[in-house]
Order: structure tokens, then C-alpha cells, then sequence
């Protein structure tokens, strides 16, 4: 097998997988739905994977390093810009790449919104696999809203961020629908989508 191949195979394998856990959950789906999808043999799922759960983990792993990263970076950015960022412009930082991420694929926006709401709703080992993925980032956020509202309590924070993922995956999923929020994948519907929500939110953060 040639390693422009063997690339093919792990993205075939790897995409199938997102779509169908996407459409019928983890425990849903099966490896021979997956191999099925993907028109390949288990035995490439094995190689390239070995278990199911490890499959699984490597999709939100995929979907988790460019949303991890860019929220990562422009934090830093953020930081270097003041040592006390707005609760607004925290918001920002924290919604911008997976809402980027996301609408930036139209065939795989609604899959990606839909495994990603998954990723909150589906039982063990989803949400551990999720939560060792995204949770650095979320840390890092909790921190930084912490100094923004020195008087909110951290669980108090923790839940209300919560909350706004819940409020970026259903914008997410209902996106391009009559009288959605978000109107399109275009750069300007973006930006106004993230103003609208961190508007939004950031009362409910505050009050």
C-alpha cells in the first residue's frame, strides 16, 4: 500500500465514521456500518485504528486540533493586548474558530454541527473522549473569564460557559434554515452571527 493510499483510506474511514456517529450515535453504529460507508475492509479499520473507541477518538481529534489551536491562539493574541480581556471579547475568541471551522466545509457543516453536538450529548466513552480533547482550552477560558468576573464562583462560570456551547451548536445545526440566525457560510453572516450571539450572551454571562 503506498502512503498517498494509505492517506486516502484513514480519510474515507474517518469521514464515514463522522457521518454516521453523527447520524446515529456512537452506539449506534457499528464497525461494519463504517467499513460499509467508507468502502473498505475491516481489517483497514484495525490497521490504520485498531478499535472502534480509538476510531472515535481519532475524528474528535480531528475536528478538535483546528478548533483547539485557533481558539488557543487568538487568546494569546488577546492576552498580549491586555492582561484583563472583556467578557465580550472573550466570547469572541472562544466562538470565532469553531464557528469558522465548521461553516467552512458546506458539504460537512451540518455532520460536523451534529457530531459535535454528540460530543455533549452521547453517554461513555464520547463525552471522556470529547472532554480530554477540548477541555485544555476550556481551562484556559475559565481562567480568563475568572479575572474578567472576579465575583462569579468558578462553578458558576464552568455551567453558564456551558451554556454557550449549547447556544454555538444549535446556531451551528439550524444555520442556512429560514430565519436561522446564521444565513450562510460567508464571512460578513459570520461576523454578524458572532456579534448577535456574543451580545447575547455575554448578559447572561454577566449577570
Amino acid at each position: 500500500m503506498t502512503a498517498g493510499t494509505s492517506i486516502d483510506t484513514k480519510t474515507q474511514i474517518l469521514d464515514a465514521a463522522e457521518r454516521l456517529i453523527a447520524e446515529k450515535g456512537f452506539s449506534g453504529t457499528t464497525l461494519r456500518n463504517i467499513v460499509s460507508a467508507a468502502g473498505v475492509n475491516l481489517a483497514a479499520v484495525s490497521y490504520h485504528f485498531g478499535s472502534k473507541e480509538d476510531l472515535l477518538r481519532a475524528v474528535v481529534h480531528r475536528i478538535a486540533v483546528p478548533v483547539v489551536t485557533g481558539q488557543r491562539d487568538r487568546l494569546e493574541q488577546l492576552k498580549q493586548k491586555t492582561d484583563t480581556p472583556s467578557v465580550e471579547d472573550l466570547l469572541i475568541t472562544f466562538l470565532t474558530p469553531p464557528l469558522e471551522f465548521v461553516m467552512g466545509n458546506e458539504s460537512y457543516r451540518l455532520v460536523r454541527a451534529q457530531f459535535m453536538g454528540r460530543c455533549r450529548s452521547e453517554p461513555e466513552p464520547v463525552q471522556s473522549i470529547a472532554h480530554g480533547e477540548f477541555s485544555p482550552n476550556v481551562d484556559l477560558f475559565l481562567d480568563a473569564l475568572q479575572r474578567a468576573l472576579p465575583d462569579q464562583s468558578r462553578s458558576q462560570l464552568t455551567w453558564k460557559l456551558d451554556l454557550v456551547v449549547a447556544a454555538l451548536i444549535r446556531v451551528q445545526t439550524e444555520a442556512s434554515k429560514p430565519g436561522a440566525l446564521l444565513r450562510s457560510s460567508q464571512p460578513q453572516d459570520i461576523q454578524e452571527t458572532i456579534a448577535s450571539l456574543v451580545k447575547f450572551l455575554a448578559a447572561g454571562m454577566q449577570a
